[in-house]
């Protein structure tokens, strides 16, 4: 369900981006101005970093191998990750590099309604993306407040698309009111400064990204809740004793990995400990999103002298 919300958010963002790259260009070709150069460019990024999401969504699909036995679900990491860094060095380097160039040597805006007015479209078009993933993401965000659902997200394409969409939006204001600035002073100086904003802008933008993209490509285990509905659904079966040890693990953005040792009763047979594992997994796998693999131990549990007695010995670990 998340990745097909994520997917109709990045097409939406493509169609938008790569219209409004062209229309940038053109303007930029007739006035010169450094802002618009920098927006056309910040969209052309966009719009290939949308592509490198459908890539990483489509490689994501790929069935496991020998090499590979958990499949390649973090590939949408790994090229979400390539985003965060295209949108670092192409949008936001190249801005600041374009800026103080224009600072040193400032350049007097032509046809100065031209970028204002195709600016002015672009911000509309960039609200209909950005309305677009606001959308997609209500449906799969639940209560979560924004910053937490960017942070928690598994899936990164929505996240991506949230930020990318919010800095083009920025962006764009951030550039309507330099080129406004220079057509009224006739100072291209704010043309130059708002060029420089704008890729301060994406730095930091991409730094957000890299940074959550970085912790799901080490590895992130299951939300709090999710832990709690795991440990709950073990503890609670008949005929077991506690959860000794867990540990949970997103081999990609839709496939959790549990693995659990549970302690059973020291006189359970062979068939009581199968039957209930199994039916674990089957209730697991009901009750917890993206629960797949399902690795399940039975063992004793041995209370050690110099621990003081306990109702609950679940030792929880989420691999991060």
């Amino acid at each position: 369900m998340s990745a097909s919300h994520g997917t109709k958010a990045v097409v939406a963002a493509f169609l938008a981006n790569s219209g409004i790259a062209v229309t940038k260009f053109v303007a930029w070709f007739f006035s010169g101005s450094a802002s618009m150069l920098a927006e056309a460019i910040h969209s052309v990024a966009d719009a290939g970093n949308q592509l490198l999401l459908l890539l990483g969504g489509r490689l994501a699909k790929k069935k496991p191998t020998e090499e590979h036995p958990f499949g390649y679900g973090r590939e949408r990491y790994v090229w979400a990750f390539i985003v965060a860094l295209v949108l670092f060095s192409v949008g936001g380097l190249f801005s600041i590099t374009e800026g103080i160039s224009k600072l040193q040597h400032p350049h007097e805006l032509d046809i100065i309604w031209l970028p204002l007015v195709v600016l002015g479209i672009a911000i509309v078009l960039e609200s209909l993306s950005f309305r677009t993933a606001i959308k997609e993401a209500n449906q799969v965000r639940g209560n979560a407040r924004w910053w937490d659902f960017i942070r928690k997200a598994k899936s990164p394409e929505l996240p991506v698309i949230l930020l990318e969409d919010l800095a083009a939006l920025l962006g764009l204001v951030f550039a309507f009111v330099a080129v406004g600035l220079t057509a009224l002073t006739g100072n291209p100086l704010f043309d130059a400064i708002g060029t420089i904003v704008i890729g301060v802008l994406l730095v930091l933008v991409a730094a957000v990204l890299a940074v959550e993209m970085k912790s799901l490509l080490i590895g992130e285990g299951a939300t709090a809740e999710d832990t709690a509905r795991i440990a709950a659904v073990l503890n609670g079966a008949r005929g077991v004793e506690s959860v000794i040890h867990m540990k949970t693990l997103y081999l990609g953005p839709d496939e959790l990995m549990i693995a659990a040792k549970v302690a059973f009763p020291p006189q359970s047979d062979i068939e009581h400990v199968a039957t209930t594992i199994n039916d674990l997994e089957a209730t697991l796998r009901d009750e917890v999103a993206h629960a797949r693999v399902i690795y399940i131990e039975p063992d004793l549990y041995i209370e050690r002298p110099e621990i003081a007695p306990s109702t609950d010995h679940i030792v929880i670990q989420s691999g991060n």
